[in-house]
């Protein structure tokens, strides 16, 4: 595995670990300034709108825990293109919400940052497990 694989996949866990905690000041350093974040039909452009949108909803009661899968990552010099698909689970152990992120990461000089982020839910499960 490269350096800059093994720092997208720290990028990644980051991400998690800091939105699942509460650290928002530390979890909205990992965007660019210019980034583009789109979720739910909203297309947030900027670290203030992002905040903004994401933090009420994940206030300490509403936390749980993002799961990643093994991210699919091809870097192109500065830039990579990173698919990696994610469960979201409750403090009661329900997944609440399944799908990928589409993400797009530029190398800064102090790390990988994310340029831009599109969250797309899988639809609901079935009984039988299909979607």
């Amino acid at each position: 595995m490269s350096d800059d694989e093994s720092a997208i996949r720290r990028l990644l866990a980051d991400y998690c670990h800091l939105l699942d905690d509460g650290q928002f000041d530390e979890w909205i350093a990992l965007f660019d300034e210019d980034v583009v974040f789109i979720v739910m039909g909203n297309r947030l452009r900027g670290r203030d709108e992002i905040r903004s949108f994401i933090e009420p909803t994940q206030q300490e009661n509403d936390r749980g825990r993002h799961i990643l899968s093994e991210p699919a990552i091809e870097v192109d010099g500065d830039t990579a293109l990173v698919v990696t698909d994610f469960v979201f689970v409750s403090r009661t152990n329900t997944i609440m919400s399944t799908g990928r992120y589409l993400d797009t990461m530029r190398r800064c000089p102090d790390r990988w940052r994310f340029a831009s982020r599109e969250i797309v839910f899988s639809g609901p499960l079935s009984l039988g497990g299909e979607q």
